[in-house]
């Protein structure tokens, strides 16, 4: 290993794991900043392919999300940490239940950012100080590929689809991030152990996957239910059921998942209110109630509107009739992605009802997206 001024690494690596475990991560490994050479061609193809969406994000800074070092050149390693967030129960049981709505495990809990970062602070400047090298704390919330370095890091490997999977922790990690100049001793990368398991891959209700470790965004459920900003595209209302923020089935299903242990930490046990919530009740919120309810929640940051727009496709799926009035309060309201949802919810639970409105709720319309739902021509 090359010099990097820290007099014994060994016995600082085994610190910060200490650290670590008493900040409640579960997996903690290194990787050398330059451990993926492949990744800029991959992350090139992908976005070639279209399948960020409209996360023009990403193109923007493909430069720089390929490589740590193309962030910050003085990167020398890398250490990973996971905190395991997986659920009590499973969380495909509700999808059933039709008069509820399904949020995704990791929104259940508060913002995974907001649970992580300090900790992560916390371990940078323990390193900080024993090494006096610089450090830089990444939580998903900068261009960097997380996923294939925390697999280079040996916490585990990318899935068939595409997310992490740890032999501990199953599909279910948070992952963070620091990046330093010191050069420490790097651990043993995972390898791939899916096997010929495909069940993620046959249980995605949009086909998301053009091939296995390979996910078009456009199809998929959690990118249209968070990500997306416009009208959800009609060939995956159906599917949606009622998710009305992410997908989780291709993480629950998956084999590995059987030998997760519960994290014990209060903090990321999910809020009681997130785990079985009823359309009715979601339908109804207004800004003020949105903001309330889901403060401190990743969800207030898709907004009121996208977040009605779910639950309105969701209710559409229910074949409940009691949700009809509900559905009818939304015709009128001043954004044109709720009034459009609401339509098209209108349309699939009450047909003649929608009917016998449209002419005047048309003639008043003024967003060509919302009258497209009422003639039905989208």
């Amino acid at each position: 290993m090359a010099s990097s001024g820290i007099a014994n690494t060994d016995k600082l690596v085994a610190e910060l794991r200490t650290r670590a475990t008493a900040l409640g991560f579960d997996s903690f490994g290194i990787a050398p900043a330059d451990a993926r050479p492949d990744l800029p061609e991959k992350l090139n193809a992908a976005l070639a392919a279209g399948w960020h969406g409209d996360m023009a994000w990403m193109e923007e800074t493909a430069e720089r999300r390929g490589s740590p070092n193309g962030m910050w050149p003085e990167a020398r390693s890398v250490i990973l940490l996971g905190i395991n967030y997986g659920p009590e129960s499973d969380p495909l049981a509700i999808l059933g239940e039709r008069s509820l709505g399904t949020i995704s495990v990791y929104a259940r809990n508060r913002d995974y950012h907001e649970i992580i970062k300090g900790k992560l602070k916390d371990m940078a400047s323990l390193l900080a100080r024993r090494s006096g090298a610089e450090v830089k704390v990444f939580v998903d919330t900068a261009p960097l590929m997380e996923k294939p370095l925390a697999e280079a890091a040996g916490l585990g490997w990318q899935g068939k689809h595409s997310v992490l999977v740890s032999r501990e922790f199953g599909s279910w990690l948070f992952l963070g991030a620091i990046l330093t100049s010191a050069e420490l001793p790097a651990d043993s990368p995972h390898q791939e152990s899916c096997g010929t398991c495909t069940r993620c891959l046959d249980i995605c209700p949009t086909n998301a996957f053009p091939a296995p470790f390979r996910l078009d965004a456009r199809r998929c459920l959690a990118y249209l239910t968070v990500e997306h900003k416009g009208p959800i595209p009609l060939e995956f209302r159906a599917p949606m059921g009622n998710r009305i923020y992410g997908c989780d089935d291709c993480l629950a299903v998956c084999p590995w998942n059987k030998f997760a242990s519960i994290s014990r930490e209060a903090k990321l046990r999910a809020r009681p209110e997130f785990e079985r919530p009823q359309l009715a009740d979601l339908v109804q919120l207004d800004d003020d109630a949105f903001r309330s309810l889901f403060a401190g929640s990743p969800i207030k940051r898709i907004g009121q509107a996208r977040f009605l727009r779910n639950v309105l496709i969701a209710i559409g799926n229910s074949r409940d009739d009691t949700l009809i009035p509900l559905v009818e309060a939304r015709l009128g309201s001043e954004d044109a992605l709720v009034r459009g949802a609401a339509v098209w919810a209108l349309r699939k639970l009450a047909p003649e009802r929608a009917e016998h409105l449209r002419l005047a709720y048309a003639a008043k319309e003024s967003d060509s997206s919302v009258l497209l739902e009422w003639t039905g021509d989208i």
